[in-house]
């Protein structure tokens, strides 16, 4: 078994979730009327620019309009640690409910 291979099987698995969950997160951002840059700046203030992000905001269709339920936003950003980005969302899912 060659285990180089399967760790990098194991890594371009992650990134590739991790690019799903980028986009679930964009998408769900455009449903709803919400920057996801100033969304995740809140979340993390320290952090320069999300490289992956901002590719993905450039890469979006408006026909790519897919309707992401909040639990399973909240779902998919917890899956990936996404703690402080998952508070944040969590709050304007709370704003939105009550607008």
């Amino acid at each position: 078994m060659d285990f180089k291979n399967m760790d990098e099987q194991i890594i371009q698995k992650y990134q590739e979730d991790e690019q799903l969950m980028i986009r679930l997160f964009v998408q769900w951002c455009a449903n709803h009327q919400l920057d996801p840059k100033e969304l995740y700046q809140r979340a993390y203030p320290s952090q320069q620019e999300n490289e992956a992000m901002r590719r993905i905001i450039e890469e979006m269709d408006d026909e790519d309009n897919i309707h992401i339920d909040h639990e399973m936003m909240l779902d998919v950003l917890q899956l990936f640690g996404n703690e402080d980005l998952a508070f944040v969302v969590a709050e304007e899912m709370e704003r939105l409910l009550k607008s």
